[in-house]
């Protein structure tokens, strides 16, 4: 007999028996629910793995599961968890159980079912699912409107074997390049400025005179001063969108005009004017530019206006703007002899390329392409991109990368790229990722061998120029406004791992460029509108210096030289890539 004592005790063993159970019972919630909570689309992606709130709210008032399926039910941003989770009501106790350890809040053995008799009647009141015919249209559009389509179906756009053409460069004018601005310092850094005559005065201040000619600038890289400039005399002022540098620091490369602006420097229009003087198709020429006296030394036709250049091994990778009757889309640019050394067509890649990029090793070119037939010609792009904004467009064709193998010039692979209108590309430092900004408003992260789209997400309006920081931990985007105004005025950053926004940036009016400079603790960012340089502290994001440029004219692009101990220029930066041994994602940062 058990007596008394005995029946308590046997009484008290069933309790904790029970207690256990539900003890263990809620532990298996709370596992159950961290694995949802921390799964690859679960909801850290939005509130933060503390659940304190990213780009959604905090979650630490412990929302209960009809909270969460009023979200799942009313929130078109959580569609993307109720097509690839689809948590059922058993989750949504686990998530919530999740959360309240979070929160700090206790874990009542009874909400769970009581959460789940709330759920029942949330759900018995919900209105039907209807269903609405669909029209020809629709299904069409059905057809292709995920990207997994699209790569599924893409169709080669290039020529197969070598795409190698050449343009027959010419030195249209040559000029004294007169005494140096400034004198360089051993062991000093400069930045290099090229800026235009196209700032917008509705921007500046009242009473603001546009520059009447094109300028190159240098400035102190570790005091951010500018030092020098040069306006271009008016004959040869051009609509700038770059600022190149030659590999060894001792030329910079701005636009310039048709060749008829070279006419007044060159002599005339007498008896013996130059052979070239008849040439008046050329959408621009190239001035080439010496670093130090800031002032030109050539006149060059290389077949089309210049868009974007960077070092390239011993040349200047160059993208047009236009084009000639026969002038490449792209090129190389030997810096010694002034001669194209070789390039592609537009039509051999079977779109019109836009930008061409390249990795830190100068192993391929990354072309980012255009289809073509929106606007005549070059004008494709922007023209699509300004119907979509405008609602003119309701989808475009496919944009692609072309990878492009500049010893055989084959394009090996090409990838279609989700989203559209491509315009800025960043190889990371071990090759094996390619980011790319695309004007419609998203960035996306690609496996450079496959194709593969890591992750895509949205950034702020009309996003052009974008650079990783040092340690490949952040993506900083410039909003441009590109095709929408271009009145953007902020820099989005985004976690480069998850492709999560971290941070909005106040920055200046039509930002167009952002680059991480040689030191790897700085980002500098170009206003076309303003004529400005923002520089921002990389590890704060805090806003640290404003740089004006001479009359405020519209800056473009960027890049930095160092002077050796020896007194010897190299060009570390551009807009490209880093160069000549500095590079501060694989440690080997310049100190200054």
């Amino acid at each position: 007999m058990y007596g008394r004592h005995g029946s308590l005790a046997l009484l008290a063993g069933v309790v904790l028996a029970a207690g256990s159970a539900r003890s263990q019972e809620l532990d298996n919630l709370v596992e159950r629910g961290s694995e949802l909570f921390h799964s690859e689309i679960g909801c850290h992606v939005c509130h933060a793995p503390t659940g304190e709130g990213l780009v959604g709210p905090s979650l630490l008032f412990g929302p209960t599961p009809v909270d969460i399926f009023d979200q799942l039910e009313n929130n078109p941003v959580m569609g993307v968890i109720v097509s690839e989770m689809d948590p059922s009501d058993d989750d949504l106790a686990s998530i919530a159980m999740y959360i309240r350890t979070l929160a700090g809040l206790p874990l009542e053995a009874g909400l769970p079912q009581m959460w789940l008799g709330d759920l029942e009647t949330v759900r018995a009141s919900r209105g039907p699912d209807l269903e609405f015919e669909k029209t020809a249209r629709d299904l069409q559009i059905e057809a292709i409107e995920t990207f997994e389509s699209l790569q599924a179906t893409w169709t080669r756009r290039s020529r197969d074997g070598s795409l190698l053409s050449h343009y027959d460069a010419s030195v249209l004018a040559t000029y004294d390049p007169g005494e140096p601005k400034f004198t360089p310092e051993p062991g000093k850094t400069y930045f290099y400025e090229n800026v235009g005559a196209s700032s917008r005065p509705a921007v500046l201040f009242e009473g603001y005179e546009l520059p009447t000619s094109s300028s190159v600038v240098v400035g102190d890289a570790e005091t951010r001063e500018v030092i020098a400039s040069y306006m271009l005399p008016e004959s040869l002022r051009g609509a700038v969108h770059t600022t190149a540098v030659s590999p060894d620091g001792r030329y910079v490369y701005i636009v310039g005009p048709r060749p008829a602006g070279a006419v007044e420097l060159a002599g005339g229009l007498g008896p013996d004017r130059p052979a070239w003087v008849g040439r008046l198709g050329t959408s621009a020429t190239l001035i080439k530019v010496d670093a130090v006296t800031l002032q030109p030394v050539a006149q060059i036709d290389i077949g089309g206006r210049l868009h974007h250049g960077q070092v390239f091994r011993d040349y200047v990778l160059l993208d047009m703007f236009g084009r000639d009757q026969g002038g490449l889309a792209l090129m190389l640019l030997d810096p010694e002899t002034d001669e194209i050394v070789g390039g592609v067509l537009d039509a051999d890649l079977g779109g019109y390329a836009y930008t061409v990029w390249t990795d830190p090793d100068y192993e391929y070119i990354y072309a980012l392409m255009e289809p073509a037939g929106y606007a005549p010609g070059r004008a494709t792009g922007m023209f699509s991109a300004i119907s979509m904004y405008q609602g003119r467009l309701m989808a475009m064709r496919p944009y692609w990368i072309a990878k492009i193998n500049p010893d055989t010039w084959e394009v090996e692979a090409e990838f279609p790229i989700p989203g559209y209108r491509p315009n800025w590309a960043l190889v990371d430092s071990a090759k094996e990722y390619i980011y790319v900004i695309n004007t419609m408003s998203n960035a996306a992260k690609m496996d450079i061998e496959t194709g593969e789209v890591i992750w895509t997400n949205g950034t702020g309006i009309g996003p052009y120029g974008g650079s990783l920081n040092a340690d490949e931990t952040e993506l900083w985007i410039a909003d441009k406004g590109e095709a929408a105004g271009h009145y953007g005025r902020t820099l989005t950053v985004i976690d480069a791992g998850s492709g999560q926004h971290l941070d909005t940036l106040y920055g200046a009016y039509m930002v167009d460029h952002v680059l991480l400079a040689p030191n790897g603790r700085e980002m500098w960012a170009t206003s076309n509108a303003e004529g400005r340089l923002y520089v921002y502290d990389a590890a704060t994001r805090e806003l640290i210096d404003r740089i004006d440029m001479p009359g405020n004219g519209d800056a473009h692009g960027l890049a930095w030289v160092h002077y050796d101990e020896n007194g010897v220029p190299r060009t570390v930066r551009d807009q490209g890539n880093f160069h000549n041994g500095v590079n501060p994602m694989r440690g080997t940062a310049l100190d200054y």
